[in-house]
């Protein structure tokens, strides 16, 4: 018989209240409080907690607390990435984020879903996973929801609502986010501007 953590990982229901889940998110709640109270000289610490927390990554990765997860184990990520103040990341399902990837304050992102029959809804939940690719730039206070994929080299808008997949190199904005335009040489800084 399957576990309800391995029936939430498959994104299949499952239910919320087991006990093996209830322990991993206290843990991941836990860890965040000890990462939000720390102070900028105690880099260090703040580094150990980090890889406690985090499936991978946590050792390269730049974090301006305060940070909020479910369970941090389900977050994947890359060399480099940056979250900045206020980030929520509700790792129910897989969450992937790319090397070199900057979250702009209080991004939200999503895995977790609820059946529409309320009924159901009162005992199970269930979760889509999200990848971000890498050099990827999403601005403060946008919400990623799940399921969602963004390709490489992307940039989302400030206060967008990503329902949908984002393909690599664009600039997408908005609620529903819709792509704007492509991301084109002419975006690169010139080389005497610097």
């Amino acid at each position: 018989m399957r576990t309800e953590r391995e029936k939430m990982l498959a994104g299949e229901l499952y239910d919320p209240l087991d006990p093996d889940l209830v322990r991993a998110r206290h843990r991941a709640r836990d860890l965040c409080q000890d990462l939000n109270g720390t102070r900028e000289a105690q880099q260090e610490g703040r580094r150990r907690i980090l890889v406690e927390l985090f499936g991978r990554g946590g050792d390269t990765v730049w974090m301006q607390p305060p940070f909020f997860c479910d369970y941090g184990t389900n977050i994947e990520l890359g060399r480099r990435v940056f979250f900045n103040f206020n980030c929520v990341v509700l790792d129910v399902a897989r969450v992937a984020v790319g090397d070199y990837t900057l979250f702009g304050p209080a991004v939200q992102v999503y895995t977790a879903m609820h059946p529409l029959d309320a009924k159901l809804r009162r005992e199970q939940e269930f979760a889509k996973p999200v990848e971000i690719g890498s050099d990827v730039w999403i601005g403060g206070g946008a919400i990623i929801c799940p399921g969602v994929k963004i390709g490489s080299r992307s940039v989302i808008g400030a206060g967008s609502v990503v329902t949908r997949d984002i393909p690599a190199d664009v600039f997408a904005v908005g609620n529903p986010c819709r792509i704007i335009r492509s991301v084109s040489a002419a975006d690169k800084p010139e080389s005497n501007r610097y």
